[in-house]
């Protein structure tokens, strides 16, 4: 590649990606600092959800109200106490959500938004999340257009004990 057009460390546009994890949570701290250390760029949070066939004939068939609606409130809820308050003074924090196929939507969305970086963890919750996640990250690092950072949650352990937000706890 002509080292001209290639573009190493200063990105514009990062995502990150979470199903709101631990494990996210400790990702979400690289992809801050990833947003501090580059400065004038907007860090977009993702979060998809993911809809089964099932999903929509349970709603239909039980009356379950404005399903996304209520999905929107608790994520913006989980934002805005998990996420926004450690965003720096000066970060551009953007928010979406999307329905469908985890790794379709990162990808869609990571190329419609010309992102430049995406973070993600690489394990949720539980096993069949753990499964889930691991099966998404590898989609994502296979057929991204640009780096991804891919944090295993087995670092944390590795680190010092840090309070969040401090100048220190940045990765």
């Amino acid at each position: 590649m002509n080292e001209s057009v290639l573009r190493v460390g200063h990105y514009r546009r990062i995502l990150f990606c979470t199903d709101f994890s631990d494990n996210a949570k400790f990702a979400f701290d690289f992809a801050i600092n990833a947003a501090v250390r580059n400065g004038d760029c907007t860090l977009t949070l993702l979060h998809v959800i993911p809809e089964p066939d099932a999903q929509f004939w349970k709603g239909y068939i039980y009356e379950v109200g404005d399903m996304d609606a209520k999905a929107r409130e608790d994520i913006d809820r989980t934002v805005d106490t998990d996420y926004r308050p450690r965003v720096p003074e000066g970060v551009t924090f953007e928010v979406e959500m999307r329905i469908g196929d985890a790794a379709r939507a990162i990808l869609d969305f990571a190329a419609q938004d010309e992102s430049e970086l995406i973070v993600l963890g690489r394990q949720g919750r539980g096993a069949i999340t753990q499964w889930l996640l691991g099966n998404v990250t590898g989609k994502v690092v296979r057929r991204a257009g640009c780096p991804v950072l891919v944090v295993p949650y087995a670092f944390k352990e590795k680190q010092p004990s840090r309070t969040a937000g401090s100048p220190e706890a940045m990765p």
